[in-house]
C-alpha cells in the first residue's frame, strides 16, 4: 500500500501496573490472510514538514499489499510495506551545505483502521537500511521498508485504512564516515489542508467473534494490558520496533523479579553555552517497578500514583554509554571530547528496594474514563571529561577532570488517554518522549603536571545546558518475557531513535 502520513502522536502501550489507562494494541504475530486473492493499496498524499529552515511540503508514497477480503476475528497482516518520502531540493541543498553527500531515515506512519464508527490506530515503521548519496540537483526519494503490525477485524463491514501522522529521523552522512552536524533531522509532518488520506479498504464477512471478558483493574488480565474502552473496535498488533542488535549494548533484567523491567533509552542534551547538542548512545535501564495507590480524594477523579526506580546499567555499572561531542570552546575553537555520564544509583530502603526516583500519577476522569498521567523521573550524575582534542591537538586533561560535585538531571513525560481509549504520549510501560534541563556544576581535576585546566571546562560548559529530550523504548516486562517486548534472551525488542 502506498500511505503518506501527517503530524504524528506517539501511541504507547501501557503495561504492568497501569493498564488501567491502557489501550489494548494486541500481539505482533504474523496473522493468516484469509482469503486467496490480494490487493495493492497505492497512496500519494501531500504533507507540511516543519525543518529548521522552515515549514516545505513533502510528497509521501506508500504502497502494501492487503487481501481482498477476510473474516471477522482473523488478523490481517499487511505486507510488502513501502514508503517513500521525496524531499525537496531546498532541502537537500540545506544538507548538503552542511557536510553530508549521504541521507538514510527512519519513517513512524500513523495508520487509523475502522469499520463504521469504530477505529483503532497503529505505526509502521521503516528505515532505508544502507546510506542513499545526495543528488547534485533536485529532489531526493528516500524508500524505507519494515514489517508491520497485523489488524483484526471484529465484525463484518468494510475495514479501511487511513493515514494519520508521519514522523520520523533523517540521518546526515559522509562517505569516508565522519560526522555531520546535525547527526539527524527530526520529520514532523501534517496532512495538506483538505488533502485525501484514505488508503484503501478490505471487505470483512462472517459473525462477530465471541467476545472475552475486560479486565478491571491493574494485574488482573494475565497479559498486564487492558482492554480498548470501545471492545467494537479493531485491534491492532503492537508497534513493531527494530529488534535489538549488536549497535545496543545488552540490557537484560532479573526474570525472578516480578518487578523488574528493562528498556532502551536515548537522546539529546543541548549545551547553551556551546550552542551543539551531544548525542548520548543507546543506554539500559533498569526499572524497579513499584505497588500502585488509588486515591479517590479529588472529586469526580481517581488517582493512581506509582513510586518506581531507574538505575542505569552499562556492562553492569550504574552509567550511560560513554558519548563524544564537538563544540565550539569560545564561541570559535573546535573542541571534541569523551563524556562520561555515571548515575549515582537511589539508595536500597529497609525493604530491599531502591528508593523511587520516579514519580507517576494518573489521574482518571470518572465521568468520561479519560485521563492525563505525568511521570517525573530524576537521577543524580557525576561528569568526566577524557580524550580531549582542542584544534585537533590531543590536551592531557588527566584522569579526573569531571565535575565538581554531583548534580541532578529531571526529566518529565506526559500522557493523555481520549474517552475513546486512545493513548498519546510517554508512560514508563509504553514509553515514548520525556523532556527536562539540567544545570552542569564547576569543573575539578583538570590538567596535569600543574596546569590547572578547571577554569576553561567551567566557562565554557558549566552552568545551564539547556533542553535535554530523552526517548525510552517500551520495557521488556522481565519475569513474563513477552515476545511483543522482549527478545527470547530477555532483552527489549523495542529499539528508540534519538529526537531532537
Amino acid at each position: 500500500m502506498r500511505i503518506l502520513t501527517p503530524g504524528v502522536r506517539r501511541r504507547t502501550t501501557a503495561r504492568g501496573a497501569v493498564v488501567a489507562t491502557a489501550v489494548l494494541l494486541g500481539g505482533m504475530l504474523s496473522g493468516a490472510q484469509a482469503t486467496a486473492g490480494d490487493h495493492e493499496i497505492d497512496a500519494d498524499l501531500v504533507y507540511t514538514c516543519a525543518f529548521a529552515s522552515g515549514e516545505q511540503q513533502v510528497q509521501v508514497g506508500v504502497t502494501a499489499t492487503v487481501p481482498d477480503s477476510a473474516k471477522a476475528g482473523e488478523t490481517i497482516t499487511p505486507t510488502d510495506v513501502v514508503t517513500e518520502v521525496t524531499l525537496p531540493e531546498a532541502l537537500v541543498k540545506d544538507l548538503a551545505g552542511a557536510g553530508a553527500d549521504t541521507l538514510s531515515a527512519e519513517t513512524r506512519l500513523t495508520i487509523r483502521v475502522g469499520q463504521q464508527d469504530h477505529r483503532a490506530e497503529t505505526e509502521w515503521i521503516g528505515t532505508t537500511g544502507s546510506p542513499v548519496p545526495l543528488p547534485a540537483s533536485g529532489p531526493l526519494t528516500l524508500r524505507s521498508t519494515g514489517e508491520v503490525p497485523f489488524v483484526k477485524p471484529l465484525a463484518a463491514g468494510d475495514l479501511a485504512f487511513e493515514a494519520v501522522g508521519l514522523a520520523g529521523a533523517l540521518t546526515p552522512g559522509k562517505t569516508d564516515g565522519t560526522a555531520v552536524e546535525p547527526a539527524t533531522t527530526a520529520l514532523a509532518c501534517t496532512p495538506g489542508a483538505d488533502r485525501p488520506t484514505a488508503l484503501g479498504k478490505v471487505l470483512i464477512t462472517g459473525e462477530e467473534p465471541e467476545a472475552t471478558p475486560e479486565p478491571t483493574w491493574p494485574g488482573d488480565d494475565e497479559s498486564g494490558r487492558a482492554k480498548p474502552k470501545d471492545p467494537a473496535a479493531p485491534k491492532v498488533g503492537a508497534r513493531k520496533e527494530r529488534s535489538a542488535s549488536a549497535s545496543a549494548p545488552p540490557c537484560v533484567g532479573d526474570p525472578d523479579d516480578g518487578l523488574n523491567m528493562v528498556a532502551y533509552v536515548t537522546g539529546y542534551a543541548d549545551v547553551t553555552k556551546l550552542r551543539s547538542a551531544t548525542k548520548f548512545p543507546l543506554a539500559c535501564a533498569q526499572i524497579t517497578q513499584g505497588e500502585t495507590r488509588p486515591d479517590f480524594s479529588e472529586p469526580g477523579f481517581l488517582h493512581i500514583y506509582q513510586d518506581s526506580a531507574v538505575v542505569l546499567d552499562y556492562h553492569g555499572r550504574p552509567e550511560l554509554p560513554p558519548a563524544s561531542g564537538t563544540f565550539l570552546t569560545f564561541g570559535f575553537v573546535p573542541t571534541t571530547a569523551v563524556m562520561e555520564m555515571t548515575q549515582i544509583p537511589p539508595k536500597i530502603g529497609a525493604d530491599g528496594i531502591p528508593v523511587p526516583n520516579i514519580k507517576s500519577d494518573i489521574a482518571i476522569d470518572l465521568s468520561d474514563s479519560s485521563s492525563k498521567n505525568i511521570t517525573v523521573i530524576t537521577m543524580d550524575f557525576m561528569l568526566r571529561l577524557r580524550d580531549v582534542e582542542v584544534n585537533g591537538v590531543p590536551m592531557d586533561v588527566g584522569d579526573s577532570c569531571r565535575t565538581s560535585k554531583p548534580f541532578q538531571l529531571a526529566l518529565e513525560g506526559r500522557m493523555t488517554r481520549t474517552p475513546d481509549g486512545v493513548v498519546d504520549g510517554y508512560t514508563l510501560v509504553g514509553g515514548g518522549v520525556l523532556t527536562g534541563s539540567v544545570t552542569i556544576p564547576p569543573f575539578s581535576g583538570c590538567g596535569t603536571a600543574g596546569e590547572d585546566l578547571d577554569s576553561l571546562f567551567t566557562a565554557s560548559i558549566s552552568g545551564e545546558s539547556g533542553r535535554v529530550k530523552q526517548t525510552q523504548g517500551a520495557p521488556c516486562a522481565t519475569v513474563s518475557a513477552d515476545p511483543l517486548y522482549c527478545t527470547p534472551d530477555g532483552q527489549p525488542v523495542s529499539v528508540p531513535v534519538a529526537e531532537r
